[in-house]
């Protein structure tokens, strides 16, 4: 069974939801048959690299709020990410555009390191204020996560993977997805938002009910078949 988590970086309830939906498989019976696959989706594509101000700024500017409004909004954040184990530090976090981040998460993919990438690239925004707009630092969390750091650096600087991250954005828009974090669970049902663990559950245990193989239950007894029909206490079989 897979489940596709649509996500961006720099948004607060992506990093919540994935400590969510990780408690809900945590406690599914079948965990060990889910490939989970990240995919890209950028809040604004149109995003700088450099933005010139913090994000409690940039909050307020977009929502039409105060200063102390947006604060006081980061802070409620910073107590619904705690209660998943969560630190987050919005008075350091480096706005930017997440196109690059996102790129060099495909690049990540396909070495076998997608999971790891994209918990790192959450962790450096939320926790660490560090610039994941910035090739650089890109390339240092790669070779955290057991990456060749020249090879990442070169697939930024080369513009590698951009078609890859355009491909899961167009994906999402067919899907239906308005905004994220968006799970896709065996392209069978669609969970938006940070639900709390027991929904997430409640799709998994649905989606595998749906997608398991048929249990025959007491054996085979009294069937025919290709070699004719069982004859009880024959050991045998006849045609007919």
């Amino acid at each position: 069974m897979k489940v596709e988590i649509w996500s961006d970086y720099i948004c607060p309830f992506c990093y919540i939801g994935k400590r969510r939906f990780e408690a809900a498989l945590a406690r599914f019976e079948h965990k060990e048959g889910v490939e989970v696959v990240y995919k890209s989706f950028e809040l604004d594509p149109n995003a700088p690299r450099d933005f010139g101000c913090d994000v409690h700024d940039m909050i307020a500017k977009k929502y039409g709020m105060s200063r102390e409004q947006a604060v006081a909004n980061h802070a409620n954040l910073t107590g619904q990410a705690a209660q998943v184990g969560l630190e987050y530090r919005f008075d350091e976090a480096i706005l930017t555009n997440t196109f690059d981040a996102h790129r060099l998460s495909h690049f990540s993919a396909s070495r076998g390191k997608a999971a790891e990438m994209t918990e790192r690239l959450l962790r450096a925004y939320f926790t660490e204020g560090k610039h994941i707009g910035d090739h650089e630092t890109l390339a240092d969390l790669a070779a955290e996560v057991g990456l060749d750091r020249g090879e990442a650096l070169r697939a930024l600087q080369d513009g590698g993977y951009a078609g890859d991250v355009r491909a899961d954005e167009e994906e999402a828009a067919r899907l239906g997805a308005r905004g994220v974090p968006f799970f896709v669970i065996d392209r069978k049902y669609g969970v938006s938002g940070a639900q709390p663990p027991e929904v997430f559950l409640e799709a998994l245990n649905k989606a595998w009910e749906e997608s398991a193989p048929l249990t025959v239950v007491g054996g085979d007894a009294d069937v025919c078949g290709d070699d004719g029909c069982a004859v009880p206490g024959q050991g045998g079989s006849n045609d007919d």
